[in-house]
């Protein structure tokens, strides 16, 4: 793994750092009995684990024979098999309460994914198809202008993430309203600004289709199991 997508990491997980101590400060996460900052790490962790492991299998090479290829993160990473790998961790962690566990955890959440895409600044990959927009730019040594996608899409997941937490601070939301809106916003930025990404294979267009969806489903349920307890 590079230092620069050490940084990257770094950006990421000071995003959900401070989100979580903002809303503490707040109350935001009382009721929730979980070591939120804990149960975060090790969900990602085991997320990136899993989705590297995949990617490794994929191509044809044996972790187990291999281990030392599992922690070259920038070598590949299943996008899919790491957001259900990290999705399923946090279940199982937060399982004994996990709808409060989830609402508390999805802004910083939402804050640690654009941190990740805003840590292209640091590993210089936050460029994507070409562009004649004010805000595009060049690489060193270039001449063709690009979308900072990456950046669309960090800035996209920050208000998002600041929203959330404004929302939960001083609106009333209803059971899961917060962690379906995060699903939505997450797989809808990643879905919005994938046209403009340049990719050496397909894009995961249908897994970002669903988790929208998935996302929706999620709303509606928390709307419904609101209204059946009234």
């Amino acid at each position: 793994m590079e230092f620069s997508l050490l940084a990257a990491a770094a950006i990421s997980g000071a995003a959900f750092w401070l989100v979580l101590r903002w809303e503490a400060k707040r109350g935001n996460a009382a009721g929730c009995a979980l070591d939120l900052w804990d149960t975060g790490l090790m969900s990602a962790i085991v997320g990136l684990a899993a989705g590297r492991i995949a990617a490794m299998v994929l191509v044809g090479v044996n972790p187990v024979t291999n281990p030392g290829q599992v922690i070259l993160i920038r070598s590949g990473v299943s996008t899919e098999v790491a957001v259900l790998g990290g999705l399923a961790a946090f279940a199982w962690l937060a399982r004994a309460d996990l709808v409060n566990a989830a609402d508390a955890i999805a802004p910083a959440g939402l804050a640690a994914l654009a941190g990740w895409h805003g840590g292209c600044v640091a590993t210089s990959s936050c460029l994507g198809t070409g562009s004649t927009l004010p805000w595009a730019y060049a690489l060193s040594g270039s001449v063709v202008t690009r979308h900072p996608v990456e950046l669309y899409a960090a800035i996209t997941m920050a208000a998002s993430a600041a929203a959330l937490a404004l929302w939960k601070q001083h609106g009333r939301p209803w059971p899961l309203a917060v962690t379906g809106t995060a699903l939505v916003v997450a797989a809808g930025t990643r879905l919005a600004t994938e046209p403009m990404r340049v990719s050496l294979g397909s894009a995961p267009i249908t897994f970002y289709a669903i988790g929208v969806i998935a996302g929706i489903f999620v709303l509606g349920f928390g709307w419904a199991r609101l209204r059946s307890a009234e």
